[in-house]
């Protein structure tokens, strides 16, 4: 098992963070989007409009603790139909 937990970032969330992906210590959710954010202040408007994926299953609670060895997904909104 790894340790830490991953943070993949996709499309806009990439481009703001000027990286694919991240780690970071276990914390919850919304402590380790703080500390992204301000590691890269860029990325605070863009986090704000996310959905986040943990393990691959959709969280809308930011503070639910994200355990070592998990990976969350930021996923910007996307345009289409």
């Amino acid at each position: 098992m790894k340790n830490g937990v991953q943070i993949r970032y996709f499309a806009a969330a990439r481009a703001a963070a000027g990286t694919d992906e991240a780690t970071c210590e276990a914390a919850t959710l919304r402590q380790i989007l703080d500390q992204a954010c301000s590691a890269n202040p860029a990325l605070t408007h863009v986090v704000s409009q996310c959905s986040f994926l943990v393990d691959s299953v959709v969280v809308h609670d930011e503070s639910i603790t994200i355990a070592d060895g998990s990976v969350i997904d930021v996923l910007p909104r996307f345009a289409g139909g």
